[in-house]
């Protein structure tokens, strides 16, 4: 599997990393906004999921895959799709995640046309952005809503991830109304 190559693919990520003058960025903006939830929620689940270091900075990163707990970073969507299709072949689909906010393909693959739409950042995010307001519709509960959303069956894999996107959420939160970036 690869890593990505970050000189020049950084400048792609203008769409879905932090711009100073946007917080959070449009994409994340623009899904939340059609789930009617908070953007930084969002923003911190993917953070959370598929957060990689670009030039010292905490991002997203689209073509992430998650295959049998072991997380993979691609340079090119076209590369992370093979990888992906490959991982469906060798393994239940129920341990690959993909994408931004790594959907699991086993439990929430019919949300997609294919396997590689999951790679598609925006679709991938409208996915999260539902995914998270059905939990909340549950739970009333953005940070129950973000456990549900990692492990709906709860338990100490629920609560860690609570304890990590808590932490998260009120940074962004921080550094939003400093106007920093995070």
């Amino acid at each position: 599997m690869a890593t990505p190559r970050l000189s020049g693919i950084a400048l792609m990520l203008t769409m879905f990393a932090v711009q100073a003058d946007e917080l959070p960025p449009p994409a994340y903006q623009l899904a939340a906004h059609d789930a009617d939830i908070p953007s930084t929620v969002l923003f911190a689940i993917a953070l959370q999921e598929s957060g990689i270091r670009v030039r010292g900075r905490l991002l997203p990163w689209p073509w992430t895959l998650n295959i049998a707990g072991t997380p993979y970073r691609f340079a090119t969507r076209q590369t992370a799709c093979h990888a992906l299709l490959q991982a469906l072949a060798r393994h239940d689909a129920k341990r690959v995640d993909a994408g931004l906010g790594q959907t699991n393909l086993g439990y929430h693959g019919q949300r997609f046309s294919s396997p590689c739409e999951a790679l598609d950042p925006y679709r991938n995010l409208a996915v999260t952005a539902a995914l998270l307001q059905e939990h909340h519709d549950a739970t009333g509960d953005w940070v129950l809503a973000a456990g549900r959303y990692h492990r709906p069956a709860g338990g100490a894999p629920a609560a860690r991830y609570r304890a990590g996107f808590s932490q998260r959420l009120e940074h962004l939160l921080v550094s939003f109304e400093q106007g920093t970036p995070p």
